[in-house]
């Protein structure tokens, strides 16, 4: 990484060291809720239920790795839409920055790595309360973390792009309700692919969140197997979403200079 991209970094910092009271809620809160209520709540009237044989492993820590995906998606996706549309459209600081000798692909850069910072942050925690909840074990979160921030960090740069070139901000909130929304309840987070129609089921597979929930999940659950979870190779995940960070990466910088130069 370039040093006028530290220096985004730098900035992002500094301006989050007076905004963090904001997050706070979301970091720490939700993790909590949505564990209680999917996990233990939820979870208690499957494992008496015919689920338990189905799943062979405790409902809580079923959905603890796949809530732990979707939430770096939602993390990655809010990073990318409204502070970047503020940033171009509403605060002009984009155009402050680019007057310096930072460039464009500096800047795209620089937001992208603190994404990652605040996506380890926000995985740590959600990770450290589904071990409090008995979910994951205490080792295999140490390969989810970086799993989960990649998964998130994909997201956050396909955002980016597609933020980068759109004046209404209500294609924003249009995204989150027809895209992410969707993409949280059908990607196996709460409930494997399998259990889908038969033709959602492969539609289900070629999604983002799909490999990033199917990664975490066999990294946290070795243990699992078929039809709980794919049969494709985890190689094969990891350089899905690493293909879709490089090309959203690649995208933004070119609709972000392109926006700039007009």
């Amino acid at each position: 990484m370039t040093l006028p991209a530290l220096r985004v970094v730098e900035a992002e910092y500094r301006n989050y060291r007076r905004t963090w009271r904001g997050s706070i809620i979301s970091t720490f809160l939700n993790p909590v809720l949505f564990l209680a209520a999917m996990g233990v709540g939820l979870g208690s009237l499957v494992d008496r239920g015919s689920g338990q044989a189905e799943l062979a492993i405790p409902f809580v820590s079923f959905v603890a790795t796949g809530l732990l995906a979707a939430s770096a998606m939602q993390t990655g996706f809010g990073e990318g839409a409204w502070p970047v549309l503020a940033g171009i459209k509403w605060r002009k600081t984009f155009d402050a920055v680019l007057a310096t000798p930072v460039g464009v692909s500096d800047m795209v850069s620089g937001m992208l790595a603190w994404g990652a910072v605040r996506l380890t942050f926000a995985t740590l925690v959600y990770g450290l309360v589904a071990v409090t909840f008995g979910a994951i074990d205490i080792l295999p979160l140490l390969l989810v973390i970086p799993a989960a921030v990649l998964t998130g960090s994909a997201f956050h740069a396909a955002t980016f792009a597609m933020t980068a070139g759109i004046e209404d901000e209500t294609v924003l909130s249009n995204t989150f309700r027809f895209v992410v929304l969707p993409l949280f309840l059908f990607s196996g987070t709460f409930f494997p692919v399998s259990q889908l129609p038969g033709w959602m089921a492969p539609i289900a597979m070629v999604t983002p969140l799909y490999h990033g929930v199917e990664l975490v999940r066999r990294l946290a659950l070795p243990a699992l197997e078929a039809p709980m979870v794919g049969t494709i190779a985890l190689p094969i995940h990891a350089v899905y979403l690493v293909a879709m960070l490089g090309l959203g990466w690649w995208l933004a910088v070119r609709r972000l200079d392109s926006r700039i130069r007009k």
